[in-house]
């Protein structure tokens, strides 16, 4: 996913907002807004994961600590 988001940002930001009509920078304004929500959504998965690992951590060192 985050190929695609460079992808996509590198491709927005070489648009000449210059040439576009007052309908098209709207356009372009609501996607960059959208694309700034979706590179958000991955930053918290990814602490999301990180979180998930280490909780997996603990219930395993719980289980191996209690069959002791």
């Amino acid at each position: 996913m985050a190929d695609t988001i460079a992808e996509t940002v590198d491709l927005l930001y070489t648009i000449d907002q210059e040439q576009l009509t007052p309908d098209q920078q709207i356009a372009l304004g609501s996607a960059l807004a959208a694309l700034a929500q979706a590179e958000r959504l991955e930053q918290i998965n990814e602490r999301l994961r990180g979180i998930h690992q280490v909780l997996n951590a603990w219930a395993f060192k719980a289980t191996v600590d209690g069959g002791r």
